[in-house]
């Protein structure tokens, strides 16, 4: 099993871009990729968090909203 990789796109609130499988750091100017192994090691890893945390509140999301179903306005089941 192959281990899991980053979506490509802007990670939230930071000024860097995963494009192609590779990592730019992306300002006023312009673009420049990232290059340190150390760096975009980190960024993968932070990038893999986020995701897992942007699911797992999708998943409470969908267990809350399929249990509110059975619950009436007066609060009887």
């Amino acid at each position: 099993m192959s281990a899991p990789t980053p979506q490509q796109g802007r990670l939230a609130h930071a000024p860097v871009v995963l494009r192609g499988g590779r990592w730019w750091l992306d300002g006023g100017a312009g673009s420049v990729p990232a290059s340190d192994p150390a760096f975009t090691a980190v960024l993968d890893d932070f990038a893999l968090s986020m995701a897992a945390a942007d699911q797992a509140v999708a998943n409470l999301l969908i267990r809350q909203d399929g249990s509110s179903c059975c619950v009436d306005p007066g609060g009887r089941r």
